[in-house]
């Protein structure tokens, strides 16, 4: 029996509204849109223009709401999310070159 992929197993899926994200994490609605329009988390849009939130960007909400608990500003908390993003791409060019040098150096 093949497995079917569903559009709920793609944690990037924009599936959730705002309403349906606001109640799951127990926030205003309008702290989602000003999520939003500070760029600090970027819904995509349906057709009709509403916003529909994947699982990776609700987890993401879910560590702006604890940055911000820690008293960080959205600018500040934007900030860290970029470095984040940032020290991953990093790493994961580190491993690339390791594996690089490692296979061309037992080639020799």
């Amino acid at each position: 029996m093949a497995v079917v992929e569903l559009p709920i197993d793609d944690a990037d899926a924009a599936l959730y509204t705002v309403g349906q994200v606001a109640a799951m994490l127990d926030v205003p609605m309008a702290f989602l849109r000003r999520l939003d329009e500070q760029r600090v988390v970027v819904p995509n849009r349906s057709a009709g223009g509403q916003r529909r939130y994947s699982r990776r960007e609700i987890h993401r909400i879910a560590e702006v709401i604890e940055l911000t608990g820690e008293g960080l500003t959205l600018a500040g908390v934007r900030r860290v999310l970029d470095l984040q993003a940032r020290v991953k791409e990093l790493e994961e060019d580190k491993v690339r070159r390791d594996q690089d040098s490692s296979v061309t150096g037992s080639e020799s």
